[in-house]
């Protein structure tokens, strides 16, 4: 009997090509996106799953209710960790990682032994040994267990061991930034990081043992840089054991220290905790965590994961409608071989197999043309997602699960149309009397939704696309174009001076400064945190939070920030070793209403010499402003280099020359900044572009159904057309005849999708501090366009049917 079904099956899609083409069509382009989101949800979900005892293993989250939002963040200070692990019995284990670039994580310049060569690069972290114990990778050379026990010991990757090192690296030496006073002796190698790993971007793992790197940094409670981890031991209660922690750090420890040091306490402050966040839940679940300096490197969201699987199930829904409404809309060309089937003894249980054997074929076909498609389109989504997926072939689920898949979504996709034409009486249908009203109006439902989908997607193509192009021409209050950023300079020490004049002296460079601290975030720039009080109002006064930033006389000019207030600094000013320049928001937020000549402490005093205008140094997604001081001292390793728009091509080969004369066994590094900052929202970029990719897809495959429909529609009205043409209609109006229940539908969708849209892009802006507002032109244009699609995708058949000569028809009648 299946054998039977299979060949009659066979000979259904054969006849009706146009029908079958459709149908495998659109269900193999579902098939091939689904497959690729899959994969996505797949790695998103994976992350850190690979360790052992990621169950017991969590990170520290300070949680405090500010101006009505949770704000969240996951920086503490030295003495947490060893204290816990002292203090609370639950606690197994507890580990510290430091990524901040102020004391040498992130970017360094690298030498080997006694080598002059300098080698530029990143991925460099301090970490306690205990935190690769917590996330144990294997070892390539070396012990894991005691790797990181003692002083300025390292262990890295097996990619920059086979980059740096002919032969085992154990035991040689890496100074960083022309350091000699200071050499990193490598004790391990081991295997590169896991993209799906919390850790996933390190390389150099260098010891927090014995490193202070200020004088009482291990006992200074108020001073945080670090990201805290703590495996607690089996079977503990995980809602004590927070609540445990939380009490130990703030009531015991933090607030008394506070309290101890002159501040004034903000009673906010008596409704923080700490909040135990699981290694399992970091990557999709710390979007709202403002200092997550080590999961940034790989952090994503869940809110994305379930717009990605809700995209999914809507285009597969589409090509299931479109399966759904061809069927029953073609049920007439069935109608006489079911009444002979039932005539002849078929019941109507056979006919149900029949129908659901037929449907699972589509499947099946879709589903090689969908795992085809997938592949050749796997290295596009990569880049759009900006992920290094594979298609896993030889997986042992990777087939079950694809066929059990198709079995359920064939099944379901042709439940309804199995019911319904197994219904039809043999009488009936062997007059071709077939009544269809009930399922038109079903088949219109489902076009609507199918249109409702795509308009919904076009919409947020839109906005997404607005969005982006609104933070990249944003007037961020400084120049970022045509800045040169040089990296590296740290190791020319004495030279640096040297350096910038003869780089100043270049025809075709306006200004360089030297400084890490720049205006976009870029790979090397520095951010740090300072609690700023007037001068003496430290007891009176709850602190003000700020950026402090060293810069050079030449900062200001370089990036195009206005002095609205007071000078610029001169180094031949001995005074203005302790002279700082503020923004305006710093300036009021300290009340300050004559600022120049004032005085401010974040431990050091500073009188204030001039007051910039306010610039975006933040995250557009963030606050975006912020209370900011800057002094002229500092160390730099950053020079950035204001370049004429002119001869670009020259200038650069000239700063190349400089360098190399300065530096001639360092390969000269930069980057130029305005490409920096569109950098920093390829995450918004890389949204815009999938919610338009899948847009198209989804007003594919919709459109593809809409042409079946419109090739069945014109066939069954092929009399219709030509009585009312011999009577007199004109081209014209039989096209809006034909075309104008189609447009009704795309009217009545777009009603549906417009306050969906409208809900979903306002959630999605609420990320950004800075957005647009939602123009209701972009439901007009997403209404526009799907009436469009509609229009184009039925006019061949419309056109086709009241061209035909009439005659024809109303012979062949």
């Amino acid at each position: 009997m299946i054998g039977n079904n299979l060949k009659i099956a066979w000979r259904n899609m054969a006849k009706n090509k146009l029908y079958s083409f459709i149908k495998i069509g659109g269900f193999a382009f579902s098939i091939a996106i689904c497959i690729l989101i899959v994969l996505y949800i797949k790695h998103e979900t994976s992350y850190n799953k690979f360790y052992p005892a990621m169950d017991r293993i969590y990170r520290l989250v300070v949680q405090l209710p500010i101006e009505n939002k949770t704000e969240r963040w996951v920086s503490l200070s030295a003495p947490v960790a060893p204290t816990l692990k002292a203090e609370i019995p639950s606690i197994e284990q507890t580990g510290r990682i430091l990524p901040n670039p102020l004391f040498g994580a992130g970017s360094n310049q690298l030498s080997l032994n006694n080598s002059p060569d300098s080698h530029y690069d990143d991925g460099f972290v301090y970490v306690d040994q205990s935190i690769l114990d917590m996330f144990p990778m294997p070892m390539v050379s070396g012990q894991l267990s005691h790797a990181l026990d003692k002083p300025n010991t390292l262990v890295i990757t097996r990619s920059k061991a086979e980059k740096y090192f002919k032969n085992d690296p154990i035991g040689q030496t890496i100074y960083l930034n022309n350091n000699k006073s200071k050499a990193y002796t490598i004790t391990g190698v081991i295997e590169d990081m896991p993209n799906n790993s919390t850790l996933a971007g390190y390389s150099f793992f260098m010891s927090l043992a014995g490193e202070p790197f200020y004088q009482g940094e291990q006992t200074a409670w108020l001073n945080n840089n670090y990201t805290v981890y703590v495996k607690l031991k089996p079977n503990v209660n995980v809602a004590l054991a927070e609540k445990e922690i939380s009490k130990n750090y703030l009531e015991i420890h933090y607030l008394p220290e506070y309290l101890k040091s002159g501040r004034k306490l903000n009673p906010l402050f008596k409704q923080a905790k700490i909040t135990l966040q699981n290694a399992l839940d970091m990557h999709l679940k710390s979007a709202d965590i403002s200092d997550d300096k080590v999961s940034t490197l790989n952090r994503g969201d869940i809110r994305m994961v379930w717009t990605f699987a809700t995209i999914a199930l809507f285009i597969l829904f589409i090509a299931c409608i479109n399966f759904i409404n061809l069927s029953t809309a073609n049920a007439a060309t069935r109608a006489k071989e079911i009444g002979i089937r039932k005539t002849i003894g078929s019941s109507r249980k056979l006919l149900v197999g029949q129908f659901l054997v037929e449907a699972i074929c589509y499947s099946v076909l879709s589903l090689i043309i969908g795992l085809f498609l997938s592949w050749l389109l796997l290295p596009v989504f990569n880049h759009l997602a900006n992920k290094s997926l594979t298609i896993p072939w030889i997986a042992a689920y990777f087939f079950p699960s694809l066929l059990v898949a198709i079995l359920v979504i064939g099944g379901l996709a042709g439940i309804y149309p199995a019911l319904y034409l197994s219904k039809f009486k043999p009488i009936t249908a062997l007059k071709n009397n077939v009544i269809r009203a009930k399922s038109s109006l079903f088949r219109n439902s489902l076009v609507v939704f199918q249109f409702a989908t795509s308009i919904i997607l076009i919409v947020g193509a839109l906005v997404t696309n607005k969005q982006i192009n609104y933070i990249l021409d944003k007037d961020l209050g400084f120049d970022k174009e045509q800045v040169v950023v040089l990296r590296g300079i740290g190791t020319l020490s004495k030279q640096l001076p040297s350096l910038k004049n003869e780089l100043k002296s270049l025809p075709n460079v306006a200004s360089v400064s030297m400084g890490d601290f720049l205006p976009v975030p870029i790979d090397g720039a520095k951010r740090n945190g300072n609690p700023f009080w007037v001068d003496g109002r430290k007891d009176l006064d709850m602190a003000t939070q700020g950026q402090f930033w060293e810069i050079d006389q030449d900062y200001l000019s370089t990036f195009g920030l206005h002095l609205n207030k007071g000078r610029n600094f001169d180094p031949t000013r001995a005074t203005d070793s302790s002279s700082a320049i503020i923004n305006q928001k710093l300036a009021d937020e300290l009340h300050l209403k004559n600022p120049i000549g004032a005085k401010i402490t974040n431990g050091n005093t500073w009188t204030v010499i001039g007051v910039v205008d306010d610039f975006i140094f933040e995250s557009l997604k963030d606050k975006g402003y912020a209370g900011l001081c800057m002094t002229l001292q500092g160390n730099p390793s950053l020079l950035s280099i204001k370049v004429k728009p002119q001869h670009l091509k020259e200038t650069l080969a000239d700063i190349t020359g400089v360098w190399d004369k300065f530096a001639p066994n360092q390969q000269i590094n930069y980057s130029f900044l305005d490409e920096g900052f569109e950098a920093l929202y390829q995450d918004v970029e890389r949204t815009k572009n999938i919610f338009a990719c899948f847009a198209l897809v989804a007003i594919f495959v919709a459109a593809l159904g809409l042409f079946g429909l419109a090739t069945y529609v014109t066939q069954q009205r092929t009399k219709e057309i030509g009585v009312r043409k011999v009577l007199g209609a004109n081209a014209i109006r039989l096209l809006r005849l034909l075309s104008g229940d189609f447009i009704k539908l795309v009217f009545v969708a777009l009603v549906i999708a417009t306050p969906v849209a409208w809900w979903a892009m306002n959630q999605w802006l609420t990320d950004f501090n800075y957005r647009i507002e939602i123009n209701w032109l972009y439901f007009i244009l997403a209404g526009m366009s799907a009436i469009l699609i509609a229009l184009g995708t039925i006019s061949y058949q419309t056109w086709k049917a009241i061209r035909a000569n009439p005659v024809d028809s109303l012979r062949d009648e």
